[in-house]
């Protein structure tokens, strides 16, 4: 859709939930305004010889609490409006997860494919010093992190350029997402993935709710289907199938498989790297496209692509009765409205994705306090916890042995802890705007607007930027 604007639809979704809020238009309207937007123009001395003009972005869409954070993109698809949309996003998003950050996003104009390692790392390098020129990244400013087509690589290129201008003793802190010898966090790459699969946990873990969807509470047994394959889609897709749910559909770029009974995951991935693709993979059933998969029968439906996904061309054809929005924006706002009024339960994107920003937080506590989680109490915990073993030991006829005793009595690791910190903001978040939700009767994603709302206009009213 030519005219689709991502921007509007968050705006939309905003103004939406603002009516059930106590701020007048003025405040509003400085909530949903882009702070700052930088963009960028440089030029890139190919291997061959050549040069190219590269174009990106970064957006700073609010400041009332400092750094910005936000992802950078490497995909065709960037454009000014899409980096507005998800910098508002991601503020919401931070507000809805109570991680003390303004939204930020960042994007450069490229087919990752269409270039060398070589050419990425001076694009990334090079993107990097312009936004340091601008004072667009910084630990105390800006964070950027990976999104759709960067890694812990190009963060990793990112904080090395950094230190190569400044002398900041929490230089680690400018980015996150990096390789953990950079001072990376255990459980960063797996972390969005992991956010989905706690978020969607919690809401089926609601029996009442799946009463009215007709569905069993819990996760084991449900069929799901998930489009793309990328680090959030498998994340999430490998932690509902280690839980007992069912893949029983896939969408890739070249097209979409089902199998009703089931798709192996472990197979289909290795298929894929030995085919570049995932049609033709045994045993199932190849689509006409790849987003016919969508419309497949099955409980859970998680777009994990790209935005506008799920429209008004296929909304009416949507089967699934839970919706989990893994990606940024897949739903249109007039998609939502369809899908919900047939009775689906959609998990919005503003919630639901903010496992990667969350232990990005963690990431960046970690980089400015300069000590890794669990260092300074594991070995305390396992200790004491031998001690209450043995005491059990004294007062009973039970004698552990050396094996029960070192796995009873493991203290937490930075895993440990990040998985669990991860865990307790998912279930907390989804409970807080599960409540709006029914105090308001709205759906979940008005609801998360409502929450992260009233969170946003409490801090603008404290900072006195309206009388």
């Amino acid at each position: 859709m030519s005219n689709y604007k991502f921007y509007d639809q968050v705006n939309k979704a905003f103004d939406k939930a603002a009516k059930y809020t106590r701020f007048d238009q003025g405040l509003l309207a400085q909530i949903k305004a882009c702070n700052a937007v930088l963009r960028i123009a440089f030029p890139l001395e190919k291997d061959d010889g050549s040069i190219e003009v590269i174009h990106g972005w970064r957006v700073q869409h609010s400041h009332h609490k400092l750094p910005t954070k936000g992802g950078i993109r490497y995909s065709l698809t960037v454009n000014e409006d899409e980096t507005m949309a998800l910098a508002a996003l991601m503020t919401y998003k931070c507000a809805v997860v109570d991680v003390p950050f303004g939204g930020a996003k960042g994007g450069i104009r490229i087919n990752k494919s269409d270039y060398s390692d070589a050419e990425l790392e001076r694009i990334t390098r090079r993107f990097t010093f312009e936004l340091y020129k601008k004072s667009f990244i910084g630990p105390g400013i800006d964070v950027p992190a990976p999104d759709y087509g960067t890694s812990a690589r190009e963060m990793g290129w990112i904080l090395d350029t950094y230190r190569q201008f400044s002398s900041e003793l929490n230089a680690e802190g400018c980015v996150t997402g990096k390789p953990l010898n950079q001072g990376g966090i255990r459980g960063r790459t797996e972390a969005t993935g992991r956010g989905v699969f706690f978020g969607i946990e919690e809401a089926v873990s609601n029996k009442d709710d799946m009463k009215i969807l007709g569905l069993e509470e819990g996760i084991e047994g449900k069929t799901f289907v998930v489009q793309g394959l990328g680090n959030v889609g498998y994340h999430a897709a490998k932690y509902f199938i280690d839980a007992g749910a069912i893949m029983v559909g896939v969408a890739e770029i070249d097209g979409s498989i089902y199998n009703k009974k089931g798709i192996d995951l472990a197979k289909l991935l290795e298929y894929k790297m030995e085919s570049k693709g995932i049609i033709g993979f045994p045993g199932t059933k190849t689509l006409k496209n790849n987003s016919a998969v969508l419309e497949a029968e099955c409980d859970i439906l998680v777009p994990a692509a790209l935005e506008n996904q799920l429209t008004t061309k296929n909304a009416t054809k949507i089967k699934a009765k839970i919706i989990a929005e893994a990606a940024n924006g897949p739903t249109s706002t007039e998609a939502h409205d369809i899908i919900k009024n047939r009775g689906a339960l959609i998990i919005p994107d503003n919630y639901l994705n903010a496992g990667g920003v969350t232990v990005s937080y963690f990431e960046w506590l970690k980089n400015i306090q300069h000590v890794r989680f669990g260092r300074m109490g594991k070995r305390f915990e396992e200790e004491s916890y031998k001690k209450i073993l043995r005491v059990i030991e004294t007062i009973s006829d039970r004698k552990f042995t050396e094996k029960e005793i070192g796995i009873l009595a493991k203290g937490a690791g930075e895993a440990e802890l990040v998985d669990s910190g991860l865990k307790d903001t998912m279930i907390n978040s989804y409970n807080q705007i599960n409540e709006l939700r029914k105090k308001h009767d709205v759906d979940l994603r008005t609801a998360a607007f409502i929450s992260a709302i009233n969170k946003l206009g409490v801090i603008y009213e404290q900072m006195g930027i309206f009388p």
